[in-house]
């Protein structure tokens, strides 16, 4: 008896062993991994100029209940290896353009051209301006020289030098890693020194303007990083910006080149208030030799609350200017925002702090130039 409970508990476990699941499993091959489709090559993209020849058709589309125009063009290929051929699409089709945007016959345009092994795909993305630039640049440089002579020659060398010092040092420095602000106040050293020189050439005038511009701009940059930093601005109020902290730029250090701008900023109007005053100091000994150290002191305050006056006013409407577009933002207020919650913004706040600290700058570089000419153009009398 006892053997057959045996037998028959042996033969059940065989049986477990040898049911259709496991012998299925044991005989059927594993299954290969499904390679997964390529995907398709990136467009190759280039962008090139085109002429306008014909306007086909025009019309508009509704979008969201705004109507949208598009037209029918016919265009010229002027480079690329295109060169010459001709080319027909509808332009504000794929993407909306509004009525400013529309080309006419003869007007030269960029196109962003993509291609693929399967198709060539042309879009206009610009208008092609650089050459009306020229005559007004050569219009530019006969005025300057005209009326400035060899200063006018010296000030266009000059402004050569500014934009090459920020091109070749402050921004490969930026980018390298380094501190904006250090980066930004060495070039600004730099560009004072040889702009102001060749404007107004070697003298007693230019080293105290020079003098001045430093101290006054050394000043602007220590209030600015007082003011970004007990506002908690960092550097990221725009578009622009914000889209740098992605990629190779992503260490840049946002803070220090918001401070940079300010300092660069200021720099041009730090150096017009302190020549021009340490001009007409040295016009006003010249003229009365008899004039003490307080009495130029006085004259050279006076003349400099007119040029703050001036000044501080242009930078507001400078700064005002470029950001047009955000005070139509404040009148329309189309998400009903509170406006200190608006003004409160890093947009907002960036553009308050550069006015403010810039203009405390400007204001000290009054007293500092005249004090400095004071004294030189008394001791020198003349």
């Amino acid at each position: 008896m006892l053997k057959k409970i045996f037998f028959a508990l042996g033969f059940a476990c065989l049986l477990t062993f040898i049911t259709p699941a496991n012998f299925a499993h044991a005989t059927t091959p594993t299954p290969k991994p499904t390679a997964l489709p390529k995907a398709p090559p990136a467009p190759v993209t280039s962008y090139e100029t085109a002429k306008v020849t014909n306007i086909l058709s025009t019309g508009t589309k509704t979008i969201e209940g705004q109507k949208h125009p598009y037209q029918k063009v016919q265009l010229q290929l002027l480079d690329g290896t295109d060169a010459g051929k001709t080319i027909t699409f509808t332009y504000g089709d794929t993407v909306t353009i509004n009525p400013t945007q529309e080309v006419s016959v003869g007007q030269t345009v960029v196109l962003l051209k993509s291609q693929t092994p399967q198709q060539t795909l042309y879009q206009i993305v610009d208008n092609y301006r650089l050459t009306q630039l020229y005559p007004i640049a050569i219009l530019f440089l006969i005025v300057v020289l005209l009326v400035s002579r060899l200063k006018g020659l010296g000030a266009i060398v000059g402004l050569g030098i500014s934009l090459s010092v920020i091109i070749f040092f402050i921004v490969p420095q930026i980018l390298a890693g380094q501190d904006p602000l250090l980066a930004s106040i060495v070039g600004s050293l730099i560009i004072m020194v040889a702009t102001m020189y060749l404007a107004h050439g070697f003298s007693q005038k230019t080293n105290i303007a020079l003098i001045s511009t430093s101290l006054a701009l050394v000043l602007t940059g220590v209030l600015s990083y007082v003011a970004v930093h007990i506002t908690n601005l960092n550097g990221m109020g725009s578009e622009d910006v914000a889209s740098l902290q992605f990629g190779p730029t992503s260490n840049i250090n946002f803070q220090g080149l918001l401070l940079g701008g300010i300092i660069i900023g200021s720099l041009g109007v730090l150096e017009d208030i302190t020549t021009g005053l340490a001009a007409s100091i040295q016009e006003l000994s010249q003229a009365n030799h008899k004039l003490k150290f307080k009495e130029l002191i006085g004259s050279g305050l006076r003349i400099g609350s007119e040029h703050i006056a001036a000044l501080v006013n242009t930078l507001v409407l400078a700064y005002a200017g470029v950001g047009l577009p955000i005070f139509l933002f404040l009148v329309i207020n189309p998400n009903h925002q509170p406006l200190w919650f608006t003004i409160n913004s890093e947009l907002i706040m960036e553009e308050i702090v550069r006015t403010l600290a810039g203009g405390i700058g400007l204001i000290m570089a009054v007293p500092l130039t005249a004090v400095f000419a004071a004294w030189a153009f008394q001791q020198k009398g003349r």
